[in-house]
C-alpha cells in the first residue's frame, strides 16, 4: 500500500523537478540573450491610441460594480445558489468584454486588431504562451517559497498560506454544475477579462504616458497583483504578472497572455483536483 501512494508521489516530483529545470535554463537564456533583459524590449512598439488616462479606471469600476450584483442572486449556502452566483458573475464578466471591445474599436489605431485580438497569430501565440510560462514558473515558485518562509517566521512554522477562493470551492464542491462553471470563470472568462483590461487597457494606457515599457509592465502588475484579496499571494502573482505583461510587449498579442494566464489558472486546478496540494 505505501508503494502504492509513494510511486504517484515520486513521479509528480519527477515531473515538477524537470519542469522547473526547464524553466530555469529559459530563464537564463533569455537572460544572456536580453543583456540581463535590458534589451528585451528594445523593438517593441507602442500601441497607438486615444485612451483618456480614467478610462481604464472606469470600466474597472464597472466590472467590480457588475460582479456585486451576482452576490445579490441567492444566499450563497447551497451549490445550487453558488451554481447561479457564478452564471451571473460570467454574463457579466462577458458583458464587461463587451464594452472593452467596444472601447478598443474606438480608442485604438486599427480598433481591436491593434488592441492586439488577431485570430491569425492564434498558432504562434500558443506556443509562445507555453513557453514564457515555463520561464517565468521557477519565479512564481520562489515568490511562493519566499512568502511561505517569512510568513512563517512571522506567524509560526506551521502556517500555511490560505487556497485562493475559487480552489477551495472547486476542490470541496460535490456538484458537478457547479464544479464546471467554476472551472470556465477560472480558465476562460476570468483571464479574457483580466488581461484585456490590466494588460491591453492599463498597460497600454500607462505605456503611452511613461513612454517606458518595463515600468508599464511593474506598474500594471503591481496593479494585478493588488486587487487579489489576500496579500500571501501578492509576491507570486507579481511575478506571474511580469511575465504576462512582457509577453505583451514584446509579441504585441493580447491573446499571448491570454493564453498564458489560461494555462496558469488551468494547471493550478489541475494540481489541487490531481493531488490535493495546496493552491496559489
Amino acid at each position: 500500500m505505501g508503494n502504492a501512494v509513494a510511486q504517484p508521489a515520486n513521479f509528480f516530483n519527477a515531473i515538477d523537478a524537470v519542469i522547473v529545470c526547464t524553466g530555469v535554463a529559459l530563464f537564463a537564456r533569455w537572460l544572456l540573450s536580453t543583456s540581463l533583459g535590458r534589451e528585451a524590449l528594445a523593438r517593441s512598439k507602442p500601441r497607438r491610441n486615444c485612451m483618456a488616462l480614467s478610462l481604464p479606471f472606469g470600466i474597472f469600476l464597472l466590472w467590480l460594480s457588475l460582479q456585486f450584483t451576482a452576490v445579490l442572486f441567492g444566499d450563497g449556502r447551497s451549490w445550487q445558489s453558488l451554481f447561479v452566483r457564478n452564471v451571473v458573475g460570467v454574463v457579466t464578466s462577458l458583458a464587461t468584454v463587451g464594452v472593452m471591445l467596444a472601447v478598443a474599436q474606438l480608442a485604438f489605431a486599427r480598433g481591436i486588431k491593434g488592441l492586439g485580438l488577431r485570430l491569425r497569430t492564434i498558432p504562434q501565440d500558443l506556443g509562445g504562451a507555453f513557453v514564457t510560462l515555463l520561464a517565468v514558473w521557477p519565479l512564481v515558485l520562489a515568490a511562493m517559497g519566499m512568502t511561505m518562509r517569512i510568513t512563517r517566521m512571522r506567524f509560526g512554522p506551521d502556517y500555511q498560506i490560505p487556497q485562493h477562493e475559487a480552489l477551495k470551492m472547486i476542490t470541496a464542491t460535490p456538484a458537478v454544475p457547479l464544479l464546471v462553471i467554476l472551472v470556465v470563470m477560472a480558465v476562460v472568462v476570468a483571464p479574457i477579462v483580466e488581461e484585456m483590461l490590466f494588460r491591453g487597457l492599463f498597460q497600454t494606457m500607462i505605456r503611452s504616458h511613461l513612454q517606458r515599457p518595463w515600468l508599464a509592465i511593474i506598474v500594471t502588475s503591481l496593479l494585478f497583483a493588488a486587487i487579489h484579496v489576500d496579500w500571501s499571494h501578492w509576491p507570486s502573482l507579481f511575478m506571474l504578472a511580469l511575465g504576462l505583461g512582457y509577453s505583451y510587449e514584446k509579441s504585441g498579442s493580447l491573446l499571448r497572455p491570454i493564453f498564458m494566464h489560461a494555462m496558469f489558472n488551468g494547471i493550478s486546478i489541475a494540481a489541487v483536483l490531481t493531488q490535493g496540494a495546496p493552491g496559489a
